[in-house]
């Protein structure tokens, strides 16, 4: 299993995980300039890290996550949620119109939420495989 996962890490990280990377890395570059927003640039930055090595790995949430997650998650949205999650919805397409690029189409429709609301979640291995998730 984990001789598959990194075949299809590496495979996801050529095809889409690396430009949806750099879109979040802006999104943390941004957020560390306003100051007042480092923690949304943190939780960028970990999204960016689980984007870029996605298969094996998942997010739960945290069970510390509150209404300050909750009402960042609603700040994020408006501001650059929207925006990355437009990134995985448009690098999607061209994966699902390539047969074999199926399972990253669907990979990056999983991402969405994750892109729309980053607070309170944390980044853990899965014993699962793909399809689990």
């Amino acid at each position: 299993m984990k001789v598959f996962n990194l075949l299809l890490n590496i495979l996801w990280l050529v095809f889409c995980g690396l430009w949806m990377a750099i879109g979040y890395l802006i999104a943390a570059v941004i957020c560390f300039v306003l100051i007042i927003t480092i923690p949304f640039g943190i939780a960028s930055l970990r999204i960016a890290g689980f984007v870029l090595w996605p298969f094996g790995r998942t997010t739960v949430e945290r069970p510390d996550a509150g209404a300050g997650s909750f009402i960042g998650n609603v700040i994020w949205v408006i501001f650059a949620g929207w925006w990355l999650a437009l990134g995985h919805l448009i690098t999607s397409i061209p994966l699902f119109l390539s047969i074999i690029g199926i399972p990253f189409g669907w990979a990056n429709l999983k991402l969405v939420p994750v892109s729309l609301m980053p607070l309170g979640r944390e980044v853990v291995a899965s014993d699962q495989g793909f399809a689990g998730r």
